[in-house]
């Protein structure tokens, strides 16, 4: 038996859509618990700290119905935790297994030695200079950036279930699920 999967519909500006399976590990009122045991990427993911996400290396993606952001723990190939990453988008749109956000070009970044900052600054200024986000949704998104780095700044986010799914407990679960437990 496998794990229960979604196929999230993440659309980065202008128009370019990814569509990713992952499985399903948990879900609470509050949040919903993905898992990839080896993500897709052209190339390595950076930050000021230095690499934070490599090819082929696991993520634990959690999804919160109604907010406009995500955060994924991060590791190396080699399952280090290297810290947490949340996307600024629009609210997910959930629809069984089917799930479609857009992505709003800023992501905050909480490395595992407590660093703190805000990424992908031009890619949200080129977005707002092309005019492919709205003033509304841009005026959102930087608020909810700020207000996340600013939480994080003062040690209130990510939140303690982010910090309580480790990678092993991850691989439990998945191998659970898959033995139909």
């Amino acid at each position: 038996m496998s794990p229960p999967l979604v196929s999230i519909h993440y659309r980065r500006l202008p128009d370019r859509v990814s569509v990713f399976r992952q499985a399903v590990l948990e879900e609470t009122p509050e949040y919903i618990v993905t898992f990839v045991e080896a993500v897709e990427l052209a190339g390595p993911a950076v930050a000021s700290s230095g690499v934070i996400l490599e090819p082929g290396a696991p993520v634990i993606w959690f999804t919160y119905p109604g907010l406009w952001h995500d955060v994924g723990r991060f590791h190396l190939r080699d399952g280090s935790f290297t810290g947490c990453y949340a996307n600024v988008l629009t609210p997910v749109r959930i629809s069984g297994e089917r799930w479609d956000t857009t992505d709003l070009c800023l992501d905050v970044w909480v490395g595992a030695g407590g660093e703190v900052e805000i990424l992908d600054e031009d890619d949200f200024s080129e977005a707002m200079r092309r005019g492919w986000m709205d003033d509304a949704t841009a005026a959102a998104a930087r608020r909810h950036a700020d207000d996340l780095a600013c939480r994080a700044r003062e040690g209130a986010w990510p939140p303690p279930h982010v910090y309580e799914w480790d990678l092993s407990r991850a691989r439990a679960r998945l191998r659970e699920l898959a033995a139909g437990s």
